[in-house]
């Protein structure tokens, strides 16, 4: 028998790197038990570090860092740098006079090969990061590296925990704190470094793109520019406003199952394995086009490579054009999805046999939205399209590469054109949001012309055959029929373990008793419809809503958010039709006519035409824009409700075609910025619609599975530390349908997580926490010592944290345990130690203010309010004289101690309270006093810098109409007096910060006085 010695074709798959992240994690199960002091942690970290070789380098200064840089670079690139070469390149190239954060982020983000002029005249491009092959890269860790006090004194000495550099230039820097310290200690350290000496010298740590925090057992990290607006604070020493969202946007690293890696061992094995290290680098970062530098988080960078997977596995198996060539991406609400598939686009279109990506979402709004994400991420990248005679050039034109269009349009194009070159092209489908009106017609003609296509759809909300329709194609009912195989999963259990999403807290209130005779479901289904929209109900739930607006939407609570200080939140009220929206409206304006304009909720209303509108499954139908399918009442209805809002701020909308759907995007983007209280909706804005100022969905509507849950997820967007959870209020029992979605898109235990915990929990630890600091630090007793002193902040801080979850219960009411009074006092104790360490810090000391963590947001929300010391005022007048005005004198001294709004203003308000006769009308007196004194304070700004009068008033006007002083832009610098830009001591610069620094404390002075 002889051998067959037919060579075999053997063929690869697929060709692949190794994965960015790790498919699953297992510690070794090691635990020390010993006592570790923060040296100790950083030792082992460096040497976890050398084991996976990294070169560890003794270097402590800026000579030796600059004098390695060089050396890597010649590496890098095989060049020895003459002298006058490196000087020139290193001063143009790497560390120009002028760049900061930002020019040095582009430069590693997006110019990463430099042009040297070389001594002879010819040119070399260098390379500072080789992005093709990334191992070509050297890695080495420094540690303790010093910067020196500077001579002026304008910048402390500092000392660096661990920095990893990249081809020499600093990119990625590690602080720690010893186990047992609160990691947001390391994140406060970062931020002044950040502020008072990362620039120092040649500012090589401004190419930090990277920052890790941890205490050894818990690790987090987050990219250069997470706190935001700190770019401009960088060399100015003036008071800075702390932004509302910094920490709460550091990620866990994870494995593949989204298993976290918090302990610093295994964060080093994982997340700086050379290849994961260098990929999140060079691939897995967005600079986006407000020059923030965004990190994707694990289960993001996944899903990318998935889908890179799988478009690499299908072409070289030639299975393109089917179901086996695609797949989806579930990551819940609010996880990023338009981040995820950006970048993933964004490979794709890497990869030499794409020839174009389609990016197709499902209603005009979505369109709009989500070409607003992309061409934040990259300028030009969305290429959306207005008309189908438009998207048909640009699948034409070989440039555009990347193209938004809504399933609609294409499929007109489709209809249009039996034949076209497009449908033989490699070509990559995305769809954004996977909803089952994607699985009829339009989906299968879609998928019949093009011929080598990859569909992948993202989905928070995927169809199962539990919650599929019952009606149409039933080969394409479930996400997986339509789209393939599921890539990957990170659920909204997921995403509240790793706060990336926030709890929601449920109130079903009911409001009608359905009579227990009826027997029939039919019939007690058609009564039951007709009992909810009974007048009394609707005047009963309107009732409800306005009485619980303030706690629900926790309008005592101020945060800066845009540039802007707001108070409180916005919410949504989702009714079950377009009759109920019309009477709830009518009904609000009805109990609200007598109320002076200020005072009364700003509300919004907006429905559309939607086909079978009363939907008996609970899940939400696509609304279109068309507002000609409305019956004529409800769009004249519709076009008051429009023209109340024109009314409101000064726009000119109307239910015709093109000013609706402007009025739908002005109406979106006043929402978001928090300018309207409540907005009635049927199911517009249910489904993919993002504020993170929502805080609170009211619902009449009968919800279920994925429709349920997209419409929760309106009100859990992460924004501040004010806004724990997001809140739901239903006015129907549906509790059985919550917990049945809940196990249908987490799992069995999601309800245990996703919801928030009874008020029994909370309150039982409040209870101990206030016994706590009752014992520890009882009041009229000094705190002595640093570390009684931190024990103190670290134990007030948890009770305002657990305060703020249990205002939003009823039954809190009356049982806070503390009086008023002494709460007040606890609050004037913390704020003093605040102003205490801040002050210390700012004298350039060492402080212990990085090592402490104040939770002056949560403050802000059991403020003290003017009205409040007004009214103290008011009995204080009635009581002059009578030996209980000292009593009300003192709780006004009080009040004003613990708020830290108020403190700054103590003398204005005891100086009115001097001069104000017994016989006055106290609120008519207060707001002439403040505008006199405020106009006099003015003046004399006005007239110490020799300011533009006229203009000067105008700016202040227009900041405290917007709540903020505008530190950027032409404003600032029409109100200056004229000084050359170009003297040589910057006197300009100077002058402008001067009187910034002026205004700006004026303007926290008399902010929100009247």
């Amino acid at each position: 028998m002889s051998e067959d010695l037919t060579p075999y074709r053997i063929e690869p798959i697929a060709l692949s790197n190794e994965s960015t992240v790790v498919a699953e994690f297992l510690a070794d199960g090691v635990r020390e038990t010993a006592y570790q002091s923060e040296a100790e942690l950083e030792k082992a970290f460096i040497k976890q570090l050398q084991l996976q070789a990294y070169e560890y380098l003794p270097i402590t200064s800026e000579a030796d860092l600059t004098a390695n840089l060089r050396r890597q670079l010649e590496r890098l690139n095989k060049i020895t740098f003459s002298d006058a070469e490196w000087e020139r390149f290193f001063t143009t190239c790497i560390a120009g006079a002028n760049d900061g954060i930002v020019e040095k982020t582009t430069r590693i983000q997006e110019d990463h090969i430099q042009v040297l002029k070389r001594d002879d005249g010819t040119v070399k491009n260098i390379y500072l990061i080789d992005k093709q092959h990334i191992h070509n890269n050297s890695l080495q860790v420094i540690n303790q590296y010093e910067v020196p006090q500077g001579e002026d004194g304008a910048r402390r000495a500092n000392r660096y925990d661990v920095s990893v550099l990249v081809n020499g230039l600093p990119m990625v820097h590690l602080e720690l704190k010893r186990r047992g310290v609160d990691i947001r200690e390391a994140f406060n350290q970062i931020n002044r470094y950040q502020r008072d000496s990362f620039w120092a010298g040649c500012g090589l740590f401004e190419y930090v793109q990277l920052f890790i925090i941890s205490n050894g057992t818990l690790t987090k990290y987050y990219s250069n520019t997470v706190r935001d607006g700190h770019l401009a604070e960088q060399r100015s020493k003036r008071s800075r406003q702390k932004t509302s969202n910094s920490f709460s946007f550091t990620s866990w690293w994870a494995d593949a199952k989204n298993q976290p890696i918090t302990e610093l061992t295994g964060f080093a094995k994982t997340f700086f394995a050379k290849h994961t290290l260098l990929n999140i680098l060079t691939r897995y970062c967005v600079f986006d086009v407000d020059r923030k530098l965004l990190v994707m988080r694990p289960y993001q960078i996944v899903a990318a490579e998935q889908i890179l997977q799988r478009i690499a596995t299908s072409t070289n198996h030639r299975k393109l054009g089917a179901t086996t060539a695609g797949g989806y991406i579930w990551h819940t609400t609010g996880s990023g999805k338009t981040l995820t598939s950006f970048k993933a686009a964004q490979l794709a279109l890497g990869l030499p046999e794409i020839d174009k990506v389609l990016f197709v979402v499902d209603r005009k709004d979505l369109d709009y939205q989500t070409m607003k994400e992309y061409e934040r991420f990259e300028k030009g990248a969305a290429n959306s399209n207005t008309s189908t005679a438009v998207l048909q050039r640009q699948l034409e034109d070989p440039n555009a590469r990347i193209i938004i269009t809504t399933i609609q349009k294409l499929s007109r194009f489709v209809a249009k054109n039996k034949k076209h070159s497009v449908y033989d092209q490699h070509v990559v489908v995305i769809f954004d949001e996977c909803h089952r009106s994607q699985f009829g017609d339009m989906h299968a003609e879609i998928t019949r012309v093009f011929k080598r296509y990859h569909l992948f759809g993202f989905t928070g909300t995927p169809i199962f055959a539990e919650n599929a329709s019952s009606t149409g194609n039933p080969l394409r009912r479930t996400t997986e029929q339509a789209f393939g195989d599921k890539l990957h999963t990170y659920t909204i259990v997921d995403a509240i373990n790793d706060k990336n999403v926030l709890p929601f807290r449920i109130d079903y209130i009911n409001t009608i008793k359905a009579s227990s005779s009826i027997k029939d479901k039919k019939v007690s289904a058609i009564d039951t419809e007709r009992a909810l929209l009974a007048p009394e109900r609707i005047t009963q739930v309107v009732t409800y809503i306005r009485e619980h607006f303030d706690q629900k939407t926790k309008r005592n609570a101020s945060y800066s958010h845009d540039g802007k200080r707001l108070i409180g939140f916005n919410s949504l009220f989702a009714t079950a039709s377009i009759d109920a929206a019309k009477r709830y409206y009518a009904e609000f304006a009805e109990q609200e006519k007598e109320l002076p304009s200020g005072r009364r909720l700003k509300v919004g209303l907006i429905y559309s035409f939607a086909a079978n509108e009363e939907e008996t499954d609970g899940l939400l139908n696509e609304e279109e824009f068309e507002t000609e399918g409305l019956d004529q009442s409800s769009r004249d209805f519709l076009d008051a409700g429009i023209k109340d809002y024109n009314a409101l701020f000064g726009t000119s909308f109307d239910t015709s075609a093109e000013k609706f759907q402007n009025y739908y995007k002005d109406l979106s983007q006043r929402l978001k910025k928090r300018e309207l209280d409540l907005v009635i909706v049927v199911n517009m804005f249910l489904t993919g619609f993002d504020a993170t100022t929502l805080n609170t969905l009211w619902s009449d509507k009968n919800l279920r599975a994925h429709g349920l849950i997209q419409a929760y997820s309106r009100t859990n967007r992460i924004l501040n530390s004010v806004k724990t959870y997001g809140n739901i209020v239903s006015f129907r029992n549906l509790e059985q349908e919550t917990n049945d979605a809940l196990a249908l898109f987490g799992n069995k235990d999601a309800k245990g997580i996703v919801l928030l915990k009874p008020y029994a929990e909370y309150y039982k630890e409040y209870r101990s926490r206030i016994e706590e600091l009752v014992e520890k630090f009882p009041l009229g007793k000094a705190i002595i010592g640093e570390a009684a002193q931190k024990v103190f902040i670290k134990l007030f801080g948890s009770i305002l944290r657990l305060k703020n979850i249990l205002t939003a219960f009823d039954d809190f009411a009356g049982n806070e345990i503390l009086s008023q009074r002494d709460f007040q006092d606890y609050q004037s104790l913390y704020l003093n130690l605040y102003a205490e360490f801040r002050s210390a810090s700012e004298a350039e000391k060492e402080s212990i203010n990085d090592d402490v963590v104040f939770e002056i947001e949560l403050i802000k929300q059991v403020e003290i309010n003017v009205d409040y010391i007004l009214m103290l005022v008011e009995k204080y007048l009635k009581k002059k004289g009578s030996g209980e005005d000292k009593e009300i004198r003192a709780a006004i001294d009080r009040a004003i101690n613990a708020s830290p709004s108020l403190r700054n203003k103590k003398d204005l308000i005891e100086q009115f309270v001097d001069s104000v006769s017994t016989k006055a009308k106290v609120d008519a007196e207060w707001v002439a006093f403040i505008a006199a004194k405020k106009a006099e304070e003015l003046d004399r700004i006005i007239a110490d810098e020799g300011l533009n009068a006229d203009e000067t008033k105008a700016f202040v006007d227009n900041a405290f109409r917007d709540g903020a002083i505008p530190v950027t832009g032409t404003a600032i610098t029409k109100i200056l007096p004229p000084v050359s830009r170009f003297n040589k001591n910057n006197c300009h610069a100077v002058k402008k910060q001067t009187v910034l620094d002026k205004l700006g404390a004026f303007f926290e002075r008399f902010f929100g006085l009247i």
